[in-house]
């Protein structure tokens, strides 16, 4: 009776699973600064157009257009009771990472203005770039375990638990909570922050999905 010779040591290589690489520290930290970055400048376009987005930062948002208080630090403060859920549910590495992601954010949306001004910004535009720039930024951070808090917590938790894809959950809450702000803000910035909620959660439905990115 014939036996089976063993695979070449070519093939077995190839059919055997890749280990999962995980992110080196350097890796983490660029995409941290990097992620709150892209984000940071979407929420100024944002800003700029008294435009609002969903979440946390949409509160945060509307707080700011209330209150006259800078985004920056209503955002910080909004985002402290959501640490305890990530601490329970994601673990530390996670909180740690998602506490200086929404540190930097604070701290960039406070920064850009003294460096950055526009002297003509439609909100068609403010829409789409701003919500292309914060879902680039945020899949950085839901890449590195990391997030701003908030819906971006219920998300995570809410694909790792029961496989809901972050950026639907994501774009289905965000949705509901700008379209809430038509009582307080003129409608039509109101559709113009649909079309930036779109764009954001639309980077994030087609590149953020189970299994497509194994690192940690």
């Amino acid at each position: 009776m014939p036996t089976l010779s063993p695979l070449p040591a070519a093939e077995a290589r190839v059919s055997a699973p890749d280990p999962i690489e995980r992110h080196s520290f350097f890796d983490d930290a660029q995409a941290l600064v990097t992620g709150t970055l892209f984000i940071s400048l979407g929420v100024v376009m944002f800003n700029h157009t008294g435009l609002l987005t969903g979440g946390t930062a949409g509160l945060a948002f509307l707080l700011h257009y209330a209150s006259g208080i800078s985004f920056g630090k209503i955002f910080f403060l909004i985002n402290l009771p959501f640490y305890w859920i990530a601490l329970r549910k994601l673990g530390r590495a996670f909180t740690l990472k998602t506490f200086i992601a929404v540190a930097l954010l604070s701290l960039f949306a406070e920064f850009h203005p003294l460096v950055l001004g526009f002297t003509g910004l439609h909100p068609a535009y403010a829409a789409v770039m701003g919500g292309l720039l914060m879902g680039a930024g945020f899949l950085m951070l839901f890449r590195h375990r990391a997030s701003l808090g908030g819906v971006g917590i219920l998300a995570l938790y809410l694909q790792e638990s029961r496989g809901w894809r972050a950026g639907k959950v994501q774009m289905a809450i965000d949705c509901c909570i700008v379209a809430v702000a038509f009582l307080t803000v003129e409608p039509m910035r109101v559709v113009w922050s649909l079309l930036g909620a779109v764009a954001l959660n639309l980077i994030l439905a087609v590149n953020h999905k189970p299994g497509r990115y194994v690192a940690q």
